[in-house]
């Protein structure tokens, strides 16, 4: 395909961003389409977990505890109940035809039922059903109001991959491919689903594996099929298809920048997961993954505010979970908190699901969240043999979808939050300034969490308890710019201002969306609170000029901080070695970005390896060192770039003492 046509097309009126750069090789993000996805609520589906709508056709084998026989047809019967959620949009995992190799293994059966290793791009998985059923299922979400979007594995394939209709091939390995040289084959892929069955974009499986250059040239590929056909929607406006794409990159912010989103005014993507802040979320309402939580409102407030290291044509679309991440039901029970027949366990749904009503920018709920779904009977970290049980970490969410009227019954408190998600949604449709609006962070601190937000003449308040106990808080009048009524969007309640302030009760994790019915003329002029706390500390543990002495520490082997830093990879670098400077001390100095890491510090056969006790390092301040482990790994944000000291300390013993990170003068 002739791509460098596209990409001249920067500055053509159906991308009109900024066109002032109009010497560079740039294609710059469609201003419309990220207009739009804005407002997307999607709802991500399993294909072979989900339903079983052919009891002739599935898989019946896969990873994770489902019936492994779900297909096209359990989707289009699910679309009344995903319409009345009030989402807008669905997801569905790779349904193309992963082909079996002759005596492949009970392995490479149930990677077959993922979807994520096809063997023909250009063709349903008759496992899941037919072509015609996919083009009923993408008309039909049509007429419902719901975009669709495919699942791209660009990266990546199984090997035995069949010609494109225009006789292309992937080159290279299997995985990951090679590019260039595999650039047409998956254009062709990308805008091929775009023209024959008119989906609304791709969600991209570890969009890392493609490089940047070649990102900007399959967007552009994508945005041109999008404007070559139409549809007709839900409100019989003949439109486009939305053209949408956005990226898995599970890590930190300037990882996904480097492989996503690309550099300021040159984007690669415009869109991709927010997983630091999912993180953060499921920290804050439950635990994650490695059994780590009790934060509160001030750790969502500075993952929110690292989104100031993204490009400005970032698009961060959050999400709860999804088919590699355990259930947040799972999670809250995973750190001993709460089980489905306790009040706290709906409570902090009810929290968590708030939050991403209020996120500004396009949000994504996984099937069952809904509901408060869990694995029954599972909630801790299974080591042994997990995956012959459908119980490893990364796979144990794909369970049996439970949609209300059509696999079964729910129970009142998943009927009441089911209830809740649509309460939400709704608010969220009718009121743009929770989805695209300007975020201001209020208030935020252990116990909870305020934000205003404001788009065009309307402005909200969004706040929600991140602990246990009943809170009262008490909000400036001045501080929000509000000179009437606080009006409950979800209860009708009205709040009225008293001595130049507003006094709002929170039950336990309890979240209120409030509209500010009569906004200041002079608008918000509450400044961002900038912590005064230096990055500097003191000591000979912050010195970054200490000389190394020849002298023998205590610790044998040399150490290293090991983490999630770009130039990294959680490899032990040569960089980042330590040096032993005396006095027990062992220090590495290093050209840091700003950000937010997660580190240990260990030897190369990780045998010793240390975090900070509580596993939160604040910059400039000692903490205490202890031994680490497995998923134990330490957090520090870096609110600036530049040199930073590493330091940790033992006893003469080689027991871990003290560490601490101190920026450079």
């Amino acid at each position: 395909m002739a791509i460098a046509a596209s990409l001249a097309a920067c500055n053509s009126a159906d991308n009109a961003t900024d066109v002032a750069d109009v010497d560079k090789n740039v294609y710059l993000c469609d201003t419309s389409t990220m207009t739009q996805s804005d407002d997307l609520r999607i709802y991500q589906i399993m294909v072979e977990s989900f339903v079983n709508g052919d009891d002739s056709i599935g898989h019946g084998t896969g990873y994770g505890t489902s019936h492994h026989k779900g297909d096209l047809q359990g989707i289009i019967d699910s679309l009344d109940y995903i319409e009345s959620l009030g989402m807008n949009a669905i997801w569905l995992t790779p349904i193309f035809d992963s082909m079996p190799i002759e005596g492949q293994d009970h392995w490479a059966d149930r990677l077959d039922a993922t979807g994520y290793f096809t063997s023909n791009y250009f063709a349903i998985d008759p496992r899941f059903g037919t072509m015609e059923q996919a083009k009923e299922l993408v008309e039909k979400a049509h007429e419902k109001g719901l975009y669709v979007f495919f699942d791209g594995v660009f990266g990546h394939h199984k090997g035995n991959v069949v010609p494109s209709p225009e006789g292309r091939l992937p080159v290279g390995e299997n995985n990951p491919v090679s590019y260039p040289e595999s650039l047409e084959f998956y254009q062709e892929v990308a805008t091929y689903w775009i023209k024959e069955l008119k989906i609304d974009g791709w969600r991209l499986d570890q969009a890392y594996q493609v490089p940047t250059d070649a990102w900007a040239s399959i967007r552009a590929s994508v945005d041109e099929a999008s404007k070559s056909v139409t549809y007709v929607n839900s409100e019989g406006e003949t439109v486009n298809p939305l053209g949408y794409m956005v990226a898995e990159i599970w890590n930190n912010e300037n990882y996904i920048n480097e492989t996503g989103y690309g550099k300021e005014g040159e984007p690669a993507l415009c869109s991709a997961f927010d997983f630091p802040v999912r993180y953060r979320l499921v920290e804050t309402f439950a635990v994650n993954e490695n059994s780590i939580g009790s934060k509160g409102g001030k750790w969502l407030d500075e993952g929110m505010n690292l989104h100031s290291l993204y490009p400005s044509h970032a698009k961060p679309n959050l999400m709860l979970g999804n088919h590699d991440l355990v259930r947040f039901g799972d999670l809250i029970q995973r750190g001993n908190i709460a089980s489905p027949d306790e009040p706290e366990y709906w409570a902090r749904h009810k929290a968590a699901l708030s939050f991403l009503a209020a996120y500004s920018g396009p949000i994504t709920l996984y099937y069952g969240e809904e509901i408060g779904d869990e694995v029954e009977g599972f909630s801790q970290k299974v080591w042994s043999d997990c995956a012959i049980q459908g119980l490893c970490d990364d796979h144990v969410a794909r369970s049996s979808a439970k949609i209300e009227g059509l696999t079964g019954t729910i129970n009142s408190n998943q009927w009441n939050l089911k209830q809740y998600v649509s309460e939400l949604m709704t608010i969220r449709a009718a009121h743009p300034a929770l989805s695209r609006g300007e975020r201001t962070n209020i208030i935020a601190n252990d116990s909870v969490y305020v934000d205003h937000k404001q788009a065009d003449e309307e402005a909200l308040l969004y706040m929600v308890s991140t602990t246990t106990n009943p809170e009262s808080i008490s909000i400036s009048a001045e501080d929000i710019a509000s000179e009437g009524q606080l009006v409950d969007l979800l209860s009708g309640k009205a709040y009225e201002m008293v001595g130049g302030e507003y006094q709002i009760n929170l039950s336990p994790f309890e979240a209120k969306f409030l509209k500010i019915a009569k906004p200041s003329a002079r608008g918000l002029t509450k400044a961002v609170a900038v912590a005064s706390t230096s990055l500097m500390g003191e000591g000979f543990m912050a010195q970054c000029d200490n000389p190394v002495v020849e002298s023998a520490g205590p610790i044998e082997k040399t150490l290293y901080v090991v983490g999630d830093f770009v130039d990294a990879g959680w490899k032990h670098k040569p960089n980042r070695a330590y040096n032993y400077v005396g006095d027990n001390t062992y220090q590495a100095v290093v050209e840091e970005k700003a950000g937010a890491f997660r580190m240990q510090y260990a030897s190369a056969d990780w045998k010793p390896q240390f975090t900070a006790d509580g596993l939160e390092l604040t910059p400039g301040k000692v903490a205490t060192l202890k031994y680490g482990g497995y998923g134990k790994d330490t957090a520090v944000t870096l609110p600036e770039a530049g040199k930073y000291v590493w330091s940790l300390k033992f006893s003469d013993s080689g027991n871990p003492e003290q560490l601490m990170v101190s920026k450079c003068p």
